[in-house]
């Protein structure tokens, strides 16, 4: 079989990728190792008859403001975003609690609770981020250097405000948070959202992403898509298929075929070959594309000897529920919230960074939990409650069921002081550990759900690691397209479509001068 383009991995940015090259009349064949299309993208019946639980992600803040998918257009191809009636709130141990709302004077009021001045530094905050969303989202998710886009940004920023812009960018969570609010609701928001990566509150670069994230909360909530996470996939294959692309599943790959230093196709566990023509672009993580698909043979010795130091983030644990009613939560209007924070105040969530830093299970985990329900109302019968949480753990534990199960538990013990009677609601359960979420998405490498830390000595051209930060590998025609490139983990199609265009730029008319200003690049970072 030969095609134009193989894409390796039908995850979110697989499929970005595959879609722009089939919108540019490529002929695009993606090839998944597992049963269905999606990777970390899916839904699925899990805990119950009629509840609708996501096997990985589910909440999407990223996504629904993202260029890449923007431009696709899915709502065209049945993409429907849901919201619950708030976003988020984060629970403190005493079950007090700060509740972010899409509505600015809801979450103004909720952070002035904790101190009266917040309301106003939040309505400045957000009034600073409605004048340089635009550019600064387009910088993060175009190709490294973003040119045009950081031109944009400086032209609105100004001299002054760029570098102070820059300066945030290394800043802890805590001492972001101490710089733009005075109390610890706001605070809160800011750090519990970086503990959605794997950065605690005192590691550098920890704020922006807690910043980026509270922001995009108060700017596009954090939608759902309706019917499940497995309606955005639906929505990028059915585009794909209307263009002409094509998926082949439960087939992984196992070797990325070269021939004079160039990749020129796949060989699948069945030893079958497909030709590319134009390019291969592989949406897995860094370490399995250079060590078990290329191999080092073909790679220079630097980047293999970087290799060796390439960070991944913690492991995971998940566990879905189905429950025959809403949690009953002690602060009832935490119900609302689609997403809640449990388990910790701020220097509780720098003890648990600390514990995982250390290789030790945090005895009381903090909690990312979902209430699926109170996004989308058809994620379970009327009156129940379709929900999950993950917490991290150390990455080379060993988790056979029973200590899972012990485990499930605790958080179950987490979620019962604030909700009493919680236990008492659960109809389902299902425990996902690391070993578990690897096996049903290869790509979630001993539970890392990000393809590598997102901790500032990994990002930019430093991401997967020292090099271009783009997504052309040393090896011609052969790009890295998952959230291992640059800028990372999150469903917003980035990784994908600048591998897409770095494919399109290189068999472009001006091809062979691309090909050689990336070789001598290559040379100068790997000699």
């Amino acid at each position: 079989m030969e095609v134009d383009a193989v894409v390796v991995g039908s995850g979110p940015n697989g499929l970005v990728a595959a879609n722009l090259l089939a919108d540019a009349g490529w002929e695009t064949l993606v090839i998944e190792a597992t049963p269905k299309p999606g990777g970390a993208v899916r839904t699925e019946e899990l805990t119950a008859p009629g509840f609708r639980n996501d096997v990985y992600s589910a909440f999407y803040p990223l996504g629904a403001a993202s260029p890449v998918l923007a431009g696709l257009g899915l709502e065209e191809h049945g993409l429907r975003w849901r919201h619950a009636p708030a976003v988020l709130a984060h629970v403190l141990p005493d079950d007090r609690y700060v509740l972010q709302s899409r509505d600015l004077e809801r979450t103004a009021r909720s952070v002035a609770e904790f101190d009266e001045r917040d309301a106003d530094n939040l309505r400045a905050e957000h009034a600073s981020w409605r004048r340089l969303r635009e550019p600064l989202l387009d910088a993060i998710v175009r190709p490294f250097p973003p040119v045009r886009s950081g031109a944009r940004l400086f032209k609105t920023l100004g001299t002054a405000e760029s570098l102070r812009l820059a300066r945030m960018l290394t800043l802890t969570a805590r001492g972001l948070g101490k710089e733009k609010f005075d109390g610890a609701g706001a605070r809160l928001l800011l750090a519990g959202n970086a503990m959605h990566t794997d950065l605690g509150p005192d590691q550098a670069g920890s704020g922006v992403f807690g910043w980026l994230l509270t922001m995009l909360g108060q700017d596009v909530g954090f939608p759902v898509p309706e019917g499940g996470a497995g309606r955005l996939t639906d929505a990028l294959v059915n585009r794909l298929t209307a263009k002409g692309g094509e998926i082949v599943c439960g087939t992984p790959v196992t070797e990325v075929t070269l021939s004079g230093g160039r990749a020129v196709g796949v060989r699948d566990a069945d030893g079958r070959t497909v030709r590319a023509r134009r390019a291969v672009l592989a949406d897995v993580p860094a370490p399995v594309l250079y060590r078990d698909l290329v191999g080092a043979e073909h790679l220079p010795a630097r980047l293999v000897s970087d290799l060796d130091r390439f960070v991944w983030d913690d492991a995971t644990i998940k566990v879905d529920w189905a429950l025959s009613s809403p949690i009953p939560w002690s602060a009832a209007e935490v119900g609302q919230a689609g997403t809640v924070h449990i388990g910790a105040d701020l220097d509780g969530l720098a003890g648990i960074a600390n514990d995982l830093a250390c290789g030790r299970v945090p005895h009381d985990p903090f909690l990312l939990l979902g209430q699926m329900t109170t996004a989308d109302p058809t994620r379970s019968p009327a009156g129940t409650e379709s929900a999950w949480a993950y917490t991290h753990v150390p990455r080379g534990e060993s988790w056979p069921d029973s200590r899972l199960r012990r485990h499930a538990d605790r958080m179950e013990e987490v979620i019962e002081r604030h909700a009493p009677g919680f236990r008492d609601l659960i109809a389902g359960r299902a425990i996902a550990g690391p070993a578990q979420l690897q096996k049903g998405n290869h790509s979630l490498v001993e539970g890392s759900i990000n393809a590598g830390t997102a901790a500032i000595q990994q990002q930019l051209f430093f991401r997967p690691v020292p090099g271009l930060g783009r997504a052309d590998t040393p090896i011609d025609r052969l790009f890295l397209a998952s959230a291992s490139a640059h800028p990372g983990g999150a469903v917003h199609g980035a990784p994908g479509s600048n591998a897409a265009r770095a494919a399109l730029a290189r068999d472009g008319w001006a091809g062979s001068v691309y090909r050689a200003t990336v070789r001598a690049a290559h040379r100068a970072v790997y000699r």
